[in-house]
């Protein structure tokens, strides 16, 4: 981490910034104490993301009306959304970490939110001709993320491209493959995915429980994203790149409906989280929030996406 910080003072620098004093391992402080750099790890970062030149964030901002009730807001054709007025986010391509994406596929977003004094609701909407839910080799599934502040400052945000070092951003991320799973109502087989394949045995039907481990790929290694979910979001945590952890206790969810060449998503997230490294948001109050979104049949995936700045979110009281 300190090396990419390192490349982000000097990026800032080339902005006339921040200074690069320091940033080699060979150059010492000449009193012996540490030195500082002219600005913070975080407002570096931030200001070396700002060099990607981002879309302006929409005048006024998205406000979350309140409506009655308690419960998570997961239909995306609710009624209720109605009563929240559309904001237009214009995204930017990710062009500050490799593999870059400068001609992302999705311009822009369509968003409203909602809360209950519970729960905040998130409505994102965007047009997509395909609708991608099946990963296989070289194919890869529509995304979309929503991002808040675990602490929103509104004097020094974090760096809205996933947070800076002792500034976690909460990041929920909704998938076209786990909704498709959850849709089916059960997960995908190879069969689903190749109609013709053909095997004789699978090492599950000939080897013990602990030896057929090996074999299992990332389900073997406990990886989040392999195992079977009864949410199409997963609740992230970040503190800046290569950082983004799955978290222990998934308390966010969602559910996205492709209709008319359409991705209409809802996410949602508790206002009074239980976990630690979450947002707390009181109706009454500001925040922020920042977006990114993958069209999986334009081979986007992982850094190859669109993002946006922070984004002003009021809740009503």
């Amino acid at each position: 981490m300190k090396g990419i910080m390192k490349l982000l003072y000097c990026a800032a620098l080339s902005a006339g910034l921040a200074g690069c004093a320091g940033t080699t391992d060979t150059a010492a402080p000449a009193t012996g104490a540490e030195e500082k750099p002219a600005v913070s790890s975080s407002q570096a970062a931030h200001y070396a993301a700002m060099m990607a030149k981002p879309a302006p964030a929409p005048e006024g901002g998205v406000t979350a009306n309140r409506i009655p009730g308690a419960a998570p807001m997961l239909d995306p054709f609710a009624k209720e959304w109605d009563q929240a007025k559309p904001v237009s986010v214009t995204m930017t391509p990710q062009v500050v970490a490799t593999p870059t994406n400068p001609k992302p596929a999705i311009a822009d977003l369509s968003v409203r939110s909602l809360h209950n004094g519970q729960w905040l609701g998130v409505l994102i909407e965007w047009k997509d001709a395909s609708k991608s839910d099946r990963l296989v080799p070289d194919r890869f599934g529509d995304q979309v993320a929503v991002e808040i502040p675990v602490a929103y400052r509104a004097d020094t945000p974090p760096n809205p491209m996933m947070g800076a070092p002792g500034e976690p951003v909460n990041i929920i991320q909704w998938r076209a493959a786990f909704q498709a799973d959850l849709d089916r109502k059960r997960e995908i087989t190879v069969r689903d995915l190749y109609p013709n394949a053909a095997s004789d045995l699978y090492p599950d039907q000939v080897l013990k429980t602990q030896d057929v481990r090996s074999y299992t790929g990332a389900a073997g290694v406990d990886n989040p994203v392999a195992k079977h979910r009864d949410s199409p979001v997963l609740d992230q945590v970040a503190e800046g790149f290569g950082t983004l952890t799955t978290k222990p206790h998934q308390e966010a969810d969602g559910r996205g409906v492709w209709k008319d060449g359409k991705w209409r998503v809802v996410i949602t997230t508790p206002m009074s989280a239980v976990a630690a490294n979450a947002p707390r948001l009181n109706p009454g109050e500001n925040t922020v929030v920042s977006f990114a979104v993958w069209e999986g049949s334009s081979q986007e995936v992982g850094a190859r996406k669109a993002w946006s700045d922070w984004v002003p979110l009021k809740l009503a009281k």
